[in-house]
């Protein structure tokens, strides 16, 4: 694993952003949330994140909409997208715009530490 990072988690239930939060804790990743996209865009004009990891079905705006305007203010931006929607997850093999990676809901602790570190590792180099 890598050295710790700061994260967004953006998620409309408080829940999943609690979730996920516990699941990178043993990494020792610092995490803050965001139950929409107003919220994720204000975490991000106050500070940097190594990574934001956003869910596909927001209240606001779709998830995809969402990492489309993040990548405009910054486009090295990692960003993973959750999603419990089969159809979206079909879609996954095809890019979506300002999307690294799409991963399918409930997420396996192993699963999200694992990609994490990828795309956090990817990052640095």
């Amino acid at each position: 694993m890598i050295a710790s990072r700061r994260i967004l988690v953006v998620d409309d239930y408080v829940i999943v952003c609690e979730a996920v939060k516990a699941l990178l804790a043993p990494d020792g990743h610092q995490v803050e949330t965001a139950t929409n996209a107003k919220e994720a865009l204000a975490a991000l004009g106050k500070r940097r994140f190594d990574l934001i990891i956003l869910d596909y079905e927001l209240p606001d705006i779709p998830g995809d909409k969402l990492a489309s305007d993040i990548k405009a203010l910054a486009p090295q931006q990692p960003i993973i997208m959750l999603t419990a929607c089969r159809e979206t997850l079909a879609l996954a093999g095809k890019p979506f715009v300002g999307v690294d990676l799409v991963l399918g809901k409930p997420i396996q602790s192993e699963e999200l530490r694992r990609t994490v570190s990828q795309l956090l590792i990817k990052k640095i180099e």
